[in-house]
C-alpha cells in the first residue's frame, strides 16, 4: 500500500518586523504594529519556528501545506523575507500556500501576495495567473486552495470567500466527486467560529456547498490551536483540522508551535488517513502530541 505524507503547519507570522515610516503606519497598520511591539515578538520566535520546519523537513513529507499568515501587517518590506522562508522548506512544487488576513492586512499591498508569492498560489498550469480556487495533482492527492484573504476595518480579522470563489469551487468539486483522489481543502479561517470578528462571514454557504460535494479533509489556521471538527459531506463527516502558530512560543493563553503530518493511502476501494500531531507540548523538544486516525476505509467520493 503505497503512502503520502503531507505536513500542515500554518500562521508563521514571521519575526521580526521591519522597520516601518509613520506614512507605512498609517489607519489599520499602527494598531498592529502597536500589538507586535507590546506583545506579539514575544510571542513569534524564528527559533521556534527554524527547530519546527527542521522537524518537518526531518520527516521528508511529500508535500507541505502553509495555510497563510506569512506575515504580520502587510508592510512592502515583509513580503520578500517572506518569500525566502517559503524557498527555505522547499520549491514551489513541493509547498501549497494559501494567503491569510495577515497577508492581506491592508489593501495597498495586497497585490504583492500574488507578485511575490504566486509560484507558491499557481494550480498545476504554472504559466497562468495566480487564481482561486486553485487545483494540485500530488500523488493520490488533490489540493484545492481557496482564498478567504480580504482587507478588513480595524480590530476586524474576518475572511471572505465571495459568489465567485463558491461558485468556482463547487463546479470543480462536482467534477472531482467521483474522482479516484483524496481531496484535501486548504484555507486559511476556521469554518466555525464563535468570534465575530475573526469568523468566515460565508462560512454557512461553504458549508452548505461541501455538503452537497464533499472532500476528504479540510485543513486551516488563524485560530492558534489544535483544532479537529466534523462538518457533514454527502455520504459521510469530513475532518476540519485545524493548527497552533508554527512559531508560538507558550504564553499561557495558546498553545505552543505544532505541525500536523498526514499520511494517507489508497486502501481497496477507500482511502485511510493518520494524523499525527508534533510540537513542543510543554517542554523545549519536539516530541508527538497525538495520533489518530481521520479517515477508516471509508468509501471513495
Amino acid at each position: 500500500m503505497t503512502t503520502f505524507t503531507l505536513a500542515h503547519l500554518s500562521d508563521p507570522h514571521l519575526p521580526p518586523l521591519p522597520a516601518a515610516s509613520w506614512r507605512e503606519l498609517a489607519g489599520k497598520r499602527v494598531l498592529g504594529y502597536l500589538n507586535w511591539t507590546r506583545n506579539r515578538h514575544t510571542i513569534h520566535r524564528r527559533d521556534v519556528l527554524d527547530a519546527l520546519v527542521a522537524d518537518i523537513q526531518a520527516r521528508q513529507p511529500n508535500h507541505i501545506a502553509v495555510t497563510g499568515d506569512l506575515i504580520n501587517i502587510a508592510l512592502q518590506a515583509e513580503f520578500a523575507p517572506a518569500r525566502a522562508w517559503l524557498d527555505s522548506i522547499g520549491p514551489p512544487d513541493r509547498v501549497s500556500l494559501v494567503p491569510g488576513n495577515h497577508d492581506a492586512y491592508v489593501r495597498e499591498t495586497q497585490h504583492c501576495i500574488a507578485q511575490t508569492w504566486g509560484d507558491y498560489l499557481r494550480g498545476d498550469d504554472a504559466a497562468a495567473a495566480v487564481t482561486f480556487p486553485y487545483v494540485r495533482r500530488r500523488g493520490p492527492v488533490t489540493l484545492i486552495g481557496v482564498s478567504t484573504a480580504v482587507p478588513t476595518a480595524p480590530f476586524m480579522a474576518t475572511g471572505w470567500l465571495g459568489q465567485a470563489q463558491r461558485d468556482a469551487l463547487e463546479h470543480l468539486l462536482a467534477g472531482l466527486a467521483n474522482g479516484p483522489s483524496f481531496r484535501v481543502l486548504l484555507i486559511h479561517h476556521p469554518l466555525r467560529s464563535k468570534s465575530q470578528h475573526k469568523r468566515l462571514t460565508d462560512a454557512a454557504e461553504l458549508l452548505a456547498l461541501l455538503q452537497r460535494h464533499g472532500v476528504d479533509l479540510v485543513l486551516h489556521g488563524h485560530d492558534h490551536v489544535h483544532s479537529t471538527i466534523w462538518i457533514d459531506g454527502p455520504r459521510r463527516q469530513i475532518p476540519v483540522v485545524g493548527v497552533p502558530s508554527a512559531s508560538a512560543f507558550a504564553d499561557g493563553h495558546r498553545p505552543s508551535a505544532a505541525y500536523n503530518l498526514f499520511t494517507i493511502a489508497s486502501d481497496g476501494d477507500g482511502w485511510r488517513c493518520e494524523h499525527r500531531i508534533r510540537g513542543f507540548g510543554d517542554g523545549t523538544e519536539i516530541v508527538d502530541l497525538g495520533r489518530t486516525e481521520l479517515a477508516p476505509s471509508h468509501a471513495r467520493g
